[in-house]
């Protein structure tokens, strides 16, 4: 969420941020209202207190110099101020609790450079790499790759789970296992720490790094424990330092995390989305960072960089997105997509998402950089981005490697990772 600080001294930034993104400044309007009314209740109460203090100070110099009456005067007078006070201390913890619920609803605050838009119609391109594809023959869909190969078991996955579970098989779940180490290693070669972390975490956590009004629809609660199954990575890594001054010669810390993630995905979908591009249960390798704001915007295209080199390097066909106003979330300040072709669908589809989410997520989290134990040190800015999302991985190389006997050929860097095989073969059952 915004800093408080925002509102009361720079309001007009958060109000000119909604011009931009179309939306309405009613919210602004209520966290303010609930600022004022919140300072306002917390001076009364604070007086009480004063009030309090002082005629326990009064009662005690009374009985001291032995005018028991003067003290019994004194008590009569302020005998309800603890009540009083009390109830005023509900009335405060319950205005700033509802000032900040509403604070969390509002967006983080939009880098200068991202485009304007109503939608994804308006993300604009940034770039765009490799050879688009060539077939001698009519290419197929990734869903008649997977059958016609038996690499893919849907029906029994769903018959012991539901819809949108799979069996992964044979070469093709090779071929996933290769894409986790080689992600790995390509990041870590750059100088990121390889964690792997818990795939469950307390609504606390999770309110820290993302909107759960927003996105609490797309994600696995288990009761009664209180649990939320992660969806991705980044949110475990991102608060890991939950309540923590980090020194800030550790900064900036580069984290690169795999872990399956676990998302509703409800909704209707298109035919491209169906087989394993769309699923409940996936893999990614996650690239985190936390840093110094001064660095953020240097490292978010270092972020980027890492993805654009890591996806030369498989030798595919994609390009990179600003995502525009319209079509941003409520945590990430400037985003870039990569969206690889599909020679089946014949269009590009989202495989990456890299973010700088500034200071937004560490407000919530209380994440700050500087001396521990030091009261109020600067927060630190947060950044995350996908190195790849195994499931769509596949999808994009085998639709974009397939033979015209439907067997795939495997990237040239992911072979070593294979034993030398440099074609998938089916599997037999």
């Amino acid at each position: 969420m915004l800093d408080m600080q925002v509102f009361r001294e720079e309001v007009e930034k958060i109000r000119a941020d909604h011009d931009r993104r179309g939306l309405s400044h009613d919210s602004i309007d209520k966290v303010l209202a609930l600022d004022s009314e919140w300072k306002l209740m917390l001076r009364e109460t604070n007086e009480l207190r004063r009030q309090k203090n002082e005629a326990a100070r009064g009662i005690g110099a009374a009985k001291k110099s032995g005018d028991e009456a003067e003290a019994q005067r004194i008590l009569s007078e302020v005998a309800d101020l603890g009540a009083q006070i009390s109830e005023l201390e509900k009335k405060t913890d319950a205005l700033l609790s509802e000032r900040d619920s509403v604070r969390m609803s509002i967006p983080n605050l939009l880098h200068p450079d991202v485009p304007s838009g109503a939608d994804e119609s308006g993300n604009t391109k940034h770039s765009l790499h490799g050879e688009k594809p060539s077939f001698d023959f009519e290419p197929k869909t990734h869903n008649e790759l997977i059958e016609e190969n038996k690499w893919v078991d849907l029906e029994r996955a769903a018959k012991i789970t539901g819809s949108r579970f799979y069996f992964l098989k044979g070469d093709l779940a090779r071929l996933e296992m290769a894409l986790q180490s080689y992600a790995v290693d390509f990041i870590q070669q750059r100088g990121f720490t390889f964690v792997q972390p818990p795939v469950m975490m307390n609504r606390a956590a999770y309110e820290g790094v993302t909107d759960l009004s927003d996105f609490e629809t797309v994600m696995y609660g288990i009761d009664p424990d209180g649990y939320y199954m992660i969806a991705t990575s980044e949110h475990p890594l991102t608060a890991m330092y939950m309540q923590e001054t980090i020194p800030e010669e550790l900064l900036p810390l580069k984290i690169v995390g795999v872990s399956p993630c676990f998302r509703r995905e409800v909704g209707a979908h298109g035919q491209s989305d169906r087989g394993i591009w769309r699923v409940h249960q996936f893999t990614k390798v996650e690239q985190i960072i936390i840093a110094t704001p001064e660095t953020s915007w240097e490292l978010h295209e270092e972020l980027l960089q890492n993805c654009v080199d890591l996806w030369d390097a498989l030798g595919l066909h994609y390009e990179v997105v600003n995502i525009c106003t319209g079509d941003m979330g409520t945590v990430a300040a400037r985003k870039y997509d990569l969206e690889a072709w599909l020679p089946g669908a014949k269009a590009f589809k989202e495989i990456v998402s890299c973010s700088n989410c500034t200071d937004y997520q560490a407000n919530r989290l209380e994440i700050r950089y500087g001396t521990p134990g030091h009261p109020n040190q600067p927060m630190v800015h947060t950044l995350n981005s996908t190195a790849v999302a195994t499931s769509r991985a596949l999808v994009a190389i085998i639709e974009q490697n397939q033979l015209e006997d439907g067997r795939v050929r495997i990237p040239d860097v992911l072979q070593s990772y294979m034993q030398g095989q440099k074609i998938l073969e089916p599997c037999s059952w």
